[in-house]
């Protein structure tokens, strides 16, 4: 047998992205919608899937796609661009403008494939710390912009924390460090306030939403950006052929023709999301942060590790966040029935 191919130095060492997926009752550990879009939604998308030409490749400019984008956000077309996935719209952000010699600011705790794809990209980590309640300001923007950054990460909101930026300090990012700033906004639909308008003033400001969350398309892959078409160019040099098959596509376009239905399940979210706050903040010895999205972090009063396999022994899958915020978990707004086994098991375990 001929020698194994050696890999980059260090893949080997490097365990691969991904999130537990265990068949359990009540799954709250991925932030994914709890509930699917209406029925019309899939009668719409059904009438369209059987008239496609899956023997031709897809529209590489995605055109239909991203004309509903640009209406759904009040844009022109020119500054909108999707992929498989806000994941591989920060993939192509990265491709684009980090690389070897570049850097790129992260504040953390923060979402962990930011850290996981400027490696990837061999992008150099500026990595900032910030500590609850996580709130970046004056002080965490002249640090960044003292290090010459290339690319500046803000979350808002925030994973895993949930609390969102203000767009002072955003702005800031924009005009003091002279990199291209990338708001992560996965979980806008659910609170904080938007960076768009920002992208009107400055050049150097990209968006990043995705169409996971809020409009249930998690198991489509579909996600997008809004920024200045020198940025939106910039990602067409640097995507890979054909890249959003015409399957997503036409979900896309059919979920956003489905927006009204789309944004009550998100109110319905809202409500579990802050009954979750209200619940885990009248437990004794309950630590929990502030979300705008549609998670909630906390600290149980007994080792985390531990709570999360008790949960779990009772059909309950939440996200295990030590790794990221000590002795923390994350559990997402579920179903009004999904908070309420969570809550039961959560009280047994902690009895």
């Amino acid at each position: 047998m001929s020698p194994s191919p050696k890999p980059r130095p260090g893949l080997r060492q490097v365990d691969a992205y991904a999130s537990p997926q265990v068949d359990v009752p009540v799954r709250l550990n991925t932030n994914e919608c709890p509930t699917r879009l209406p029925e019309s939604f899939f009668a719409m998308l059904a009438a369209v899937v059987r008239d496609i030409p899956l023997n031709r490749y897809p529209d590489s400019e995605m055109t239909r796609l991203r004309e509903k984008l640009a209406a759904h956000v009040g844009r022109p077309v020119e500054m909108i661009w999707a992929a498989n996935g806000s994941n591989e719209i920060l993939t192509e952000l990265f491709l684009a403008y980090g690389g070897p010699t570049r850097k790129v600011a992260i504040f953390e705790p923060t979402y962990l494939l930011h850290g996981r794809l400027a490696w990837l990209t061999n992008t150099d980590i500026l990595g900032f710390t910030m500590k609850p309640p996580f709130v970046l300001g004056p002080r965490d923007v002249a640090a960044a912009a003292a290090m010459k950054p290339n690319l500046v990460l803000v979350c808002s909101p925030n994973n895993p924390t949930g609390n969102a930026q203000g767009l002072d300090v955003i702005r800031r990012f924009a005009e003091q460090t002279g990199a291209l700033v990338v708001v992560d906004e996965a979980y806008i639909e659910f609170g904080g306030e938007t960076a768009l308008p920002l992208v009107d003033e400055f050049a150097n400001l990209v968006v990043v939403r995705t169409l996971s969350k809020a409009f249930a398309l998690a198991g489509a892959r579909l996600g997008y950006c809004i920024a200045a078409p020198p940025v939106i160019d910039d990602l067409r040099r640097v995507r890979l052929p054909y890249h959003v098959s015409t399957l997503t596509q036409a979900a896309g376009i059919a979920a956003l023709l489905h927006t009204e239905a789309a944004m009550a399940i998100v109110d319905a979210i809202r409500a579990e999301r802050d009954r979750l706050l209200g619940g885990l903040a009248a437990l004794p010895d309950v630590v929990t942060f502030p979300s705008e999205a549609n998670f909630v972090l906390f600290k149980p009063p007994k080792p985390a590790g531990l709570v999360w396999q008790e949960l779990l022994d009772r059909g309950v899958l939440v996200r295990d966040m030590t790794a990221v915020v000590p002795d923390a978990l994350r559990v997402s707004a579920g179903t009004t029935s999904e908070v309420d086994r969570f809550f039961q098991a959560l009280e047994e375990v902690l009895t």
